[in-house]
């Protein structure tokens, strides 16, 4: 998953206890009961934050009001194994519609017994974005992706 980047790549993984079907599914369909509602780019509060479930699909959030703010979109779609999106927020936490600007999300699901999941997160090519290192910065401050990761393991587990 590691490609050398001006600006390192963030990394993040978790084991949760539910099978790897389940893993995907609930970081995917149900992204809103894991996503920090305080995480949006938009004018108006979250209300959902949605990932279509296909190569070439939108990754975006829906304001309380309907509207909708992109984030990125789906380079690659393969349940329940691995899914890549566009990161396109720049440093200034705006919405950057220039592919050529977007960094990288990996996301890669991998069974580990019949009921254990090892989700393994990597965000590339932050050098790709305006304000690249800034946001580095911010994800890390924030406790970067390993508590987002463990915020979804918790949904994960309470999810049927």
């Amino acid at each position: 998953m590691s490609t050398a980047s001006a600006i390192p790549a963030i990394h993040g993984t978790v084991t949760v206890g539910v099978p790897v079907e389940q893993a995907f599914r609930v970081f995917t369909d149900s992204f809103h009961t894991w996503w920090p509602p305080q995480y949006h780019i938009g004018k108006e509060d979250l209300a959902d934050a949605v990932l279509e479930p296909r190569e070439g699909g939108r990754w975006f959030e829906r304001g309380v009001d309907g509207s909708e703010c992109d984030w990125g979109g789906v380079l690659a779609w393969e349940p329940p194994h691995r899914l890549v999106v566009t990161w396109q927020i720049t440093g200034e936490w705006q919405f950057d519609p220039d592919p050529a600007h977007a960094s990288e999300i990996e996301v890669r699901f991998t069974a580990d017994g019949p009921g254990q999941t090892v989700v393994e997160l990597e965000h590339r090519h932050l050098d790709r974005l305006v304000g690249g290192q800034a946001m580095r910065d911010a994800i890390i401050g924030g406790g970067g992706w390993s508590a987002l990761l463990e915020t979804f393991a918790t949904a994960a587990t309470a999810t049927p």
